[in-house]
């Protein structure tokens, strides 16, 4: 007599039949869900940034150089020219480096720079990667696990973004000392999957993320050179884009608690802490969000002054990079070779 066990094993190919039949439907009709890299990873999915990709391109590039970056920066929207400070410049053209991806972003340039900055030994990514482009976020953040490879200790990011701070102005520098990860909410971030703990530690605490030492000198440097009235302190939000935000969106993060809002950082900051690096953040305002619906442009008004207004502008973030220039020039005097011990930053096991 066949028991309910017995029925239940008769049944099971036919089931398992039925359900790798409904699997492979949803798969084919929902292609970007099932294989998002945000859900889904794998070995097989690792989009080549495991610690041996890793690894083989930092050989690639010590091979390759004499330099032996301590600090590294990160370019954002048209910031590529804090790169021109570098003496004994060594440029490397990232479609040229084993597994780096490539900028698809007019205003990146898509170079790795190695040189010195009065005697410090940096490396800056002139062009970073993003999730709007179609990178997946191991690849947006693979260049930050080789800099700690090749013995970076601190990371300068630095980005464009619009400001959601009633009290901000378009060029001021903000410095950034905490992020909201938006696209994190929704499974969308660079710490999920298997972790290798030879870069970090499963759960890294994130509310130290940016290094109160480092925000605390710039400000100190700010007002020696006399730009306290355009260097804030503000909390970063990332969102995905690559469309800007609705008015609606836009006052939702201002109730969060943002200040500013972009499309990158986040990412590299993440990873970054999650190496043990120590990370400042500095964020140039290049435009004003609008929460307001009655704030539209008005078609009809003088061209003229709509031009004067847009070089205006112009003008002014030009003024603004020359000082965000200056800031990070100033900055690299500062670092000492053990700045990790220093701080107690817990410490990285490096392998050879």
């Amino acid at each position: 007599m066949r028991g309910p066990q017995t029925i239940a094993w008769a049944t099971f190919p036919y089931t398992f039949s039925v359900s790798l039949s409904a699997l492979s439907v949803l798969t084919s009709l929902f292609p970007t869900v099932w294989l998002s890299p945000g859900i889904m990873h794998s070995k097989e999915n690792s989009c080549c940034c495991s610690f041996e990709h890793c690894k083989f391109t930092t050989e690639w590039l010590l091979s390759r150089t004499r330099h032996r970056p301590k600090i590294a920066v990160v370019c954002g929207s048209g910031l590529s020219l804090l790169a021109e400070s570098v003496s004994n410049k060594q440029v490397f053209r990232y479609e040229d480096i084993p597994n780096f991806s490539v900028s698809t972003v007019p205003s990146h340039d898509g170079h790795l720079v190695f040189g010195n900055v009065k005697d410090k030994s940096c490396v800056f990514m002139q062009g970073r990667f993003h999730l709007y482009e179609g990178y997946s976020l191991c690849k947006v953040t693979f260049p930050v696990r080789i800099f700690k490879l090749m013995g970076v200790e601190t990371i300068i990011v630095t980005n464009a973004s619009g400001g959601l701070c009633q009290d901000f102005k378009v060029g001021d520098i903000m410095i950034i000392k905490d992020h909201i990860n938006l696209p994190g909410f929704a499974g969308q971030h660079p710490l999920c999957g298997p972790n290798d703990e030879r870069f970090g530690i499963r759960f890294p605490c994130m509310s130290d993320a940016y290094s109160k030492e480092l925000r605390k000198l710039v400000l100190n440097i700010s007002a020696e050179l006399g730009y306290s009235n355009f260097v804030r302190e503000g909390v970063y939000c990332m969102v995905s884009g690559p469309n800007f935000e609705t008015i609606a969106e836009a006052r939702m993060l201002h109730i969060l608690g943002s200040d500013s809002v972009g499309m990158s950082t986040v990412p590299e900051v993440t990873v970054a802490k999650h190496c043990g690096l120590r990370v400042l953040g500095l964020s140039l305002i290049t435009n004003k969000v609008s929460l307001d619906y009655s704030r539209e442009e008005k078609v009809n008004h003088e061209e003229v002054l709509h031009i004067s207004k847009m070089r205006a502008e112009m003008l002014q973030k030009e003024t603004c990079f020359q000082r965000l220039k200056e800031i990070c020039k100033d900055i690299f005097p500062h670092f000492q070779s053990s700045v990790l011990e220093v701080c107690g930053t817990f410490h990285f096991s490096r392998s050879k």
